[in-house]
């Protein structure tokens, strides 16, 4: 784990901030005050040879990472049977930060979703995956640090009264892509996505948030506190038992994603397994052994005994959306996994020409804004509020005081 540092680090040059921030791997938006650049500049021995785990855990703590007293609890945003989610403020760098903590009162110690979200997100860095800043561990809890972003995309689209700017609707599939194409190259699938997992700041940067199913050995249909998770954006063939995940389990959930965000409603809202294949079949048509190999032999699918229904246009269904766009999400909505197509491939297809090919050359912990031509459009009929410099909200519309849901949601 010791650090080979390259020749540019001249023991004749001060430290800056950057430096620091390599040699401690801290995320690249952490800033630390200055007085901590003239700590280190004055202990500089810490760059002039490898720097060890235990030196750095040591180096880290001084600062004030993995301490609780370096966050201060502003309000609480919800709790759930394992969790109850903060917003916070660091006092080392005064950004607002959602505090998850989990609780270990439990005989069998953390739940194992928390553990695989800290150990799934401490190795995906991306400028479309929210960033965990720090990890807190007690005898009682243990408490995730994540960035806090204004809203998740269920707010957005109910500020935007269900209908979103149809160039914004482009922007946020194009950076739900992105973020999934990094996940997915590295094995990672989310699989569970929907509009409250994925928090939106003012720029108009999307992340995906909440890795608790991530690599999960199943995926429930119940919380522990026996709440139903939503089941609108479950593909068909998960829906009828399969168990073999892959990368286009995500993929199905795109889909419905983006027709949620195209038409301001979603897709297939079922409440039941049986039923939500109900309202699928009744727009793609009921399978057939020519359209899904297999399908008859099912017995769940035999014992549910559909009508025959024919596929729907999805033009018909979707008037603000392009041919192009149609056909994107055609080809997200496929029955079998392996005919959806790949984010990777999303990503290149015709409905994203017009954001410019240099959207696909940016480095991962770049934002798509960072482009010039590349921006958010008004809506116009977004309901508006701002957090002012002390968190607390501003502007005329006091119903956004929930700005905190998305932490409820992406976080428990």
């Amino acid at each position: 784990s010791g650090f080979i540092y390259p020749a540019f680090y001249a023991p004749t040059r001060a430290m800056n901030i950057g430096d620091i921030n390599k040699r401690l791997s801290l995320p690249a938006d952490i800033r630390l005050p200055d007085g901590y650049l003239e700590k280190f500049n004055l202990n500089s021995p810490l760059f002039d040879k490898p720097l060890s785990r235990r030196l750095r855990r040591v180096s880290l703590s001084e600062i004030g990472f993995g301490k609780l007293e370096t966050y201060v609890k502003l309000d609480k945003l919800g709790e759930g049977t394992y969790a109850t989610v903060y917003k916070g403020r660091s006092k080392l760098t005064d950004n607002l930060v959602a505090l998850k903590e989990i609780r270990l009162e439990h005989e069998e110690g953390a739940p194992c979703t928390a553990i695989r979200e800290v150990s799934l997100l401490k190795d995906l860095k991306h400028a479309n995956i929210v960033t965990l800043h720090d990890i807190i561990h007690t005898q009682k809890s243990l408490t995730l640090v994540f960035e806090y972003l204004d809203k998740d995309l269920k707010q957005y689209l109910d500020d935007c009264g269900s209908c979103i700017n149809m160039h914004n609707v482009k922007l946020f599939l194009f950076q739900l892509l992105r973020g999934l194409n990094y996940c997915h190259k590295r094995k990672v699938l989310h699989r569970d996505l929907k509009p409250q997992n994925l928090l939106i700041n003012e720029r108009g940067e999307l992340k995906l948030a909440d890795f608790g199913l991530a690599r999960a050995k199943s995926i429930p249909t119940k919380t522990y506190s026996n709440e139903v998770v939503t089941l609108w954006y479950r593909p068909p063939d998960i829906l009828l038992g399969s168990t073999d995940y892959s990368t286009q389990i995500d993929m199905w959930g795109v889909g419905c994603i983006f027709y949620e965000m195209s038409t301001g409603r979603p897709l297939f809202p079922g409440s039941t397994v049986e039923e939500e294949l109900h309202f699928i079949f009744k727009l793609l048509g009921t399978p057939t052994e020519e359209t899904w190999p297999g399908i008859t032999s099912n017995e769940e699918f035999i014992s549910y005994n559909y009508p025959r229904y024919k596929p729907d246009c999805l033009h018909n269904h979707t008037p603000r959306l392009d041919n192009e766009g149609v056909d994107l999400l055609s080809k997200l909505l496929q029955f079998e996994g392996k005919k959806r197509i790949s984010a990777e491939e999303a990503m290149r297809h015709p409905y994203f020409r017009s954001l410019g090919g240099r959207v696909l050359a940016l480095p991962d912990n770049t934002s798509i804004f960072a482009l010039q031509d590349i921006q958010l459009e008004k809506e116009p009929g977004m309901r508006t509020s701002s957090l002012s410099d002390s968190g607390e909200l501003t502007g005329t519309d006091t119903h956004l005081a929930c700005d905190v849901r998305p932490y409820i949601n992406a976080l428990l």
